[in-house]
């Protein structure tokens, strides 16, 4: 491996220190996110599945930790700071919330390596959103949703992966935009939009 290729993929302080800010700041979102829950999803529970569209609400710190950081393990980092502060700030789900954050933040990191962390197109931010989704969907039918039927499954999958491509990548795309053009990620190579 060239020293070019390694130190691409080095982090550097700023690199940590940003991710973990992110994390924080996304980890105090999710916390109110959760609060918001409970009377959104009983609204949306009267369609089995349908709770899952909620579900971006957590899965945007891990594409949008991905997208400015440009590292591996990034998303995985920042979704995972995200859910340990939620939970610290007392997330109803407890312990449960760092399982969430860290299988959530696979399923972006998944696909950012699966385009070798040098594609970071609108399209690679939704498809990172929606693997979070799929994380996150199967994750819920195995811990929250055991023996749910087939439809139930199918319904929570579909919803949790346009929710996760939509809130968690489309969303983290257009505020990385944002940042760089407010000169924000300047010592990021994020920064740097056409």
């Amino acid at each position: 491996m060239h020293a070019t290729t390694v130190s691409k993929y080095r982090w550097r302080v700023v690199d940590i220190v940003v991710a973990s800010v992110i994390g924080v700041a996304s980890g105090i979102i999710f916390w109110a996110w959760g609060l918001a829950y409970g009377p959104l999803s009983a609204a949306l529970s009267a369609t089995p599945g349908f709770t899952a569209l909620l579900g971006g609400g957590w899965l945007f710190a891990a594409v949008l930790g991905g997208l400015i950081i440009r590292k591996p393990g990034a998303a995985i980092y920042t979704e995972l700071i995200a859910a340990t502060v939620s939970a610290l700030l007392g997330s109803q789900w407890g312990f449960g919330t760092l399982i969430s954050g860290l299988v959530q933040g696979l399923g972006a990191e998944i696909v950012f390596a699966l385009f070798l962390y040098a594609n970071w197109s609108v399209f690679t931010a939704v498809l990172a959103g929606a693997g979070a989704g799929v994380a996150m969907s199967i994750n819920d039918l195995v811990v929250w949703y055991p023996g749910v039927d087939f439809g139930f499954q199918v319904t929570y999958v579909i919803c949790g992966v346009i929710s996760g491509a939509v809130i968690g990548g489309l969303m983290s795309w257009f505020i990385v935009r944002g940042l760089a053009r407010a000169g924000a990620l300047s010592r990021f190579a994020a920064g740097r939009i056409s």
